[in-house]
């Protein structure tokens, strides 16, 4: 029952947000602000596909264990193509608020993703193994929970200084998608139910994707 309960909704998520970002780059008539927001909704579906393909085979077959090297190797995908996910996040952010200045921001966002992508490299993040190092788990999520962070305070300022309803809950959809993925870091190798956590993680960035698919929508229809 997890097995075909967990395969459709990982199936209806993937197949919901690549259909949204392919739908908004399409039809943002070159908006550059929802052109980003439809390459990163791909990207969150793509990357996600990575490790999600993987275990839903595995839990319709022979089970995970028979899958570690091609579940590790689609967590390490997700890693870099999440990071990918927030940079996009952050122009979109400068896009729809007008920020032409602030490139010390810029920098941070840029070297704290970097330094995440270099983390996830090293082998000793044993990705490949089926008892991989929870202190690299650690190491590696530190600049991206800062990444994280950072986006968070920038949309809640912005949103709240501009009076921007349609991206008002935004820093919030961040702040769950962070809440619910840290526990499943910290202990879900040691116990396997908090690793359900990730259903409403993805929840979360399904909301985000819905957020600038909607604001995109209501645009469209103010201006026919």
């Amino acid at each position: 029952m997890q097995a075909i309960a967990e395969t459709l909704f990982d199936a209806v998520y993937l197949v919901s947000v690549i259909a949204i970002g392919i739908f908004m780059i399409l039809k943002c008539n070159g908006n550059r602000q929802y052109r980003l927001f439809g390459i990163m909704a791909v990207v969150l579906g793509v990357g996600d596909s990575f490790h999600l393909i993987p275990r839903a085979t595995a839990l319709c077959t022979t089970g995970l264990e028979s899958f570690t090297v091609w579940l590790g190797a689609g967590k390490f995908i997700t890693s870099i193509t999440m990071t990918i996910f927030y940079v996009i996040l952050y122009h979109v952010w400068r896009i729809r608020y007008g920020i032409t200045q602030d490139k010390g921001t810029t920098v941070m966002v840029y070297v704290l993703s970097a330094a995440r992508v270099i983390l996830c490299l090293f082998p000793q993040n044993q990705w490949l193994s089926g008892e991989p190092a929870l202190a690299w788990g650690i190491y590696r999520n530190i600049p991206f929970a800062l990444l994280g962070l950072m986006i968070i305070v920038l949309f809640y300022r912005s949103a709240k200084e501009k009076g921007d309803r349609d991206f008002r809950y935004m820093w919030l959809t961040i702040v769950l998608s962070f809440a619910f993925y840290i526990p499943v870091v910290l202990w879900a190798d040691t116990v396997p139910a908090i690793g359900m956590l990730m259903i409403p993680k993805t929840c979360a960035y399904v909301w985000t994707v819905w957020i600038g698919f909607a604001a995109m929508r209501k645009e469209g229809k103010s201006n026919e």
